[in-house]
Order: structure tokens, then sequence, then C-alpha cells
């Protein structure tokens, strides 16, 4: 889920929290958790614009579940726990696999050029 997106509604700042669907065959307006991907045919509202909704005359409101249209922490705050979860060591560490592989590759050989995970032999390839 991207936690930028912004309501759909003009000159709204707040982020979105809900998605609203129009449901023409039926007369219906679907309104639901803010859907993973942004899509064409939606929008995005913020919470206030999800509970103050109203629909034409005749039409139905669909709500499905939500957790009360909260928003999502933002960027900041999800950069901050990944940080803390990456400097925390972990109770029995063992060596990484990045770690094991790097270990088990082959000394460089003599006029290899190197490029990340790639290597250029001299001589190879050339006819």
């Amino acid at each position: 889920m991207n936690a930028s997106r912004r309501c759909s509604k003009t000159a709204c700042p707040q982020l979105a929290v809900a998605t609203l669907t129009y449901a023409y065959a039926d007369r219906a307006v679907v309104l639901g958790p803010l859907a993973t991907y942004a899509e064409p045919h939606s929008y995005d509202l913020c919470a206030d614009h999800a509970m103050r909704l109203t629909v034409p005359q005749g039409w139905e409101v669909v709500r499905l579940d939500s957790d009360g249209y909260e928003p999502a922490p933002e960027v900041d705050d999800l950069l901050a726990v990944v940080d803390a979860v990456r400097e925390r060591p972990l109770p029995h560490a063992q060596p990484s696999v990045a770690s094991a592989v790097v270990s088990a590759m082959p000394a460089p050989v003599p006029g290899e050029l190197r490029r990340g995970h790639l290597r250029v032999l001299p001589g190879s390839g050339e006819g």
C-alpha cells in the first residue's frame, strides 16, 4: 500500500484512508479500506470525507469492514521501525546466506574484472 496517496477531493491535503467505487448497475456506492493500488475508476478519500459521504437520492451506500478509517503511519514512522529492526541483533545470529556465498566464491583470477556479482575473465568470449 502506498502511504502517500492523498484524498481525491479537490484541495484536500489529508492522507487517503478509504476507497470509494461506484456500482452504477446496482445504484450503489461501495466504500471500503484503502485499496492496495490506485484505480482509475475509484476515488481515495480521507477519514473526514469517508465519514461524511453522501450519495445521490435513491442510491445505497455499502460500507465494507474497516478499522475506522485510520490513516496509515507516515513513511517516516515506517522507516524508523525498519531501522530499529535492522539495528537489533538476532538472538542466535547465524552467518547469513550472503556471507556463505561470498566465502564460497573462488579467489580472484589475476587480470579479472569485477562488477558486483559479475566477473569478466581475460580472454573469455574472444575469438
